[in-house]
């Protein structure tokens, strides 16, 4: 320790500016001073006496009681300055995040006597003790003062689950679900009752009064039977001497109708079918309730029929359908029956649908093109020809189901499906041939039918050639009328007079000039304009171009 003194000699003088220590950053002004140097800081006096600040809180604990975790409970504290000097209150802390003080807002100054109120909360998390120290920092001569904290978590009632949704349950048929309810709290609980709101969920496993030690746990049963489709909820309610005395938990579900299998049509009747040939039916079957049903099996019985286009098991959700294929191939002459039956888990979990049909022995037609090879010839490319083929039916009445060509640029027209040829009549058919690029082209026409063979092929051929570009080039005087804003240019066919004339340009021509590059080879035209006003207002036709001729070529 040492003791240093500054003397005033001269009352007129400046005060001494004194530097203590190598280590010191600050710059003490000193005047008649008295400054003692050490380890410990320095003390300050004069002749008016002691100057200091005390800050004295008016408790030395908080104990905050029982809280419900979640919630908030605030008490206070009065911090009084019984200093003789004013106190700056600079800071507060708080050993733990459950524990805050929550004004004033700090820094805040006390003047000597002064006081002000601390508040401070306390938020626990969960059913447990809870202890910490608030630490408030000032310049107040005593230094930090402390206030013990304390609290506890009060336990409340938990359900797990906390709801519950069943989802979709048959009408007739239950789901329940197990709940556990849990006492989380420090001391025990009575549950006096636990009941639900709605008769479409009950309650069974557990009889009230009972009673939870801390910690302790029992289960019941929340059973949803639903007694009509549509969706049903509820609240399941627990009443007891816990913190939360009324817990509720909702719960929910959907009746649905079962599920039940329908079938369209109800019967398959084949009629006459030829030995030797199929007969084809298509059977639908639709789920008409609201939950799945699950098909395991579609078999039939019967001699020559069988089943087609459906794969098993299968799952039909409620109104979903598959539709599949029946089938009839008598292998004798006379009257089959058989039944296809439908396995699954619906109400009904047999669907029978009962099948016939008759083989029958017949002479089977035949089904002839001419000729066997068709020619269109060379036609230029962008423009079409056409020539003409006969089918003729032998032997019986034979019905033309389909026919399509293997290459697009062949097409059939003059010929409606199906078709009906009596046997040793004949049908006449048209090939129109289109070609797209110049060189030579064959393609296969295929007729379906009921003849035997079942297919009749004819093979077709042509030749594109490379087509003439043609254009024509028009011109005319400009309109004499005022605010001209364009024209538009007319085009009609020519035979011995113009026909009907369409408009060619897409936007108005604002020029004199328009070239027509859409002409056909071979054709004759007629040609016009009209002027356009700025509003938009059209002219009639001017005079008239006609027998303009495109060569063929």
């Amino acid at each position: 320790m040492q003791l240093v003194k500054v003397m005033r000699k001269n009352p007129g003088r400046k005060p001494l500016v004194v530097r203590i220590g190598k280590a010191a950053s600050a710059v003490l002004v000193l005047s008649a001073l008295a400054v003692l140097v050490g380890c410990q800081g320095f003390s300050q006096s004069s002749s008016g006496g002691q100057q200091s600040g005390n800050l004295v809180l008016g408790s030395v604990s908080l104990d905050f009681g029982d809280v419900t975790p979640g919630t908030s409970k605030t008490l206070t504290v009065t911090a009084t300055n019984s200093g003789n000097t004013t106190v700056n209150v600079s800071s507060a802390s708080v050993s733990t995040k459950y524990f805050a003080m929550t004004s004033p807002t700090l820094p805040v100054s006390l003047a000597a006597g002064a006081s002000t109120t601390l508040s401070i909360s306390f938020t626990p998390n969960a059913a447990a003790k809870f202890s910490a120290t608030l630490s408030v920092a000032s310049d107040a001569s005593d230094g930090t003062q402390t206030l013990a904290l304390a609290g506890s978590g009060s336990g409340l009632l938990a359900l797990n689950p906390s709801s519950e949704a069943f989802g979709s349950v048959n009408v007739g048929a239950t789901k329940s679900q197990v709940v556990t309810i849990t006492n989380s709290d420090t001391s025990s609980v009575s549950i006096s009752q636990v009941s639900v709101n709605s008769s479409a969920f009950s309650i069974t496993g557990i009889s009230t009064p009972v009673s939870l030690a801390a910690s302790q746990s029992t289960t019941f049963t929340v059973t949803f039977a639903p007694t009509a489709s549509g969706n049903a909820s509820g609240t399941v309610t627990i009443t007891s001497t816990a913190p939360n005395p009324g817990l509720t938990m909702s719960v929910s579900g959907t009746g649905v109708a079962p599920g039940a299998l329908s079938a369209n049509p109800t019967s398959l009747s084949f009629g006459n079918v030829n030995v030797g040939s199929t007969g084809s039916l298509s059977e639908t079957i639709t789920n008409t309730g609201g939950s799945s049903v699950s098909v395991s099996q579609v078999g039939i019985t019967g001699t020559g029929f069988s089943v087609a286009g459906i794969t098993t098991p299968l799952t039909l959700n409620g109104g979903q359908t598959a539709t599949f294929t029946v089938q009839f191939a008598p292998t004798a002459a006379g009257a089959v029956s058989g039944t296809l039956t439908v396995t699954s888990t619906a109400t009904n979990p047999t669907l029978s649908i009962p099948a016939s049909g008759t083989g029958v022995t017949t002479t089977v037609g035949q089904l002839s093109v001419s000729p066997s090879t068709l020619p269109l010839g060379s036609v230029a490319v962008g423009s079409s020809g056409t020539a003409t083929g006969t089918l003729t039916a032998s032997g019986a009445s034979v019905t033309v189901t389909a026919a399509s060509t293997n290459n697009s640029v062949f097409t059939i027209g003059g010929f409606s499906l199906p078709h009906a040829i009596a046997a040793g009549q004949s049908a006449n058919f048209t090939i129109t041939f289109s070609p797209l690029t110049a060189g030579a082209v064959s393609a296969t026409l295929t007729f379906t039918s009921n003849a035997q063979p079942t297919t009749t092929i004819e093979t077709l051929t042509g030749t594109g050639t490379a087509a003439a570009t043609h254009s024509v080039a028009l011109s005319w005087n400009p309109s004499t009328s005022q605010n001209i804003s364009g024209y538009n240019i007319y085009r009609s066919p020519y035979t011995s007079s113009c026909g009907s004339f369409s408009k060619i340009n897409g936007v108005v021509d604002t020029s004199t000039l328009y070239t027509d590059s859409t002409v056909a080879n071979g054709s004759v035209y007629c040609y016009a304009t009209t002027a356009i006003d700025s509003s938009n207002v059209e002219s009639g036709y001017s005079n008239i171009v006609s027998n303009v001729q495109i060569p063929a070529q």
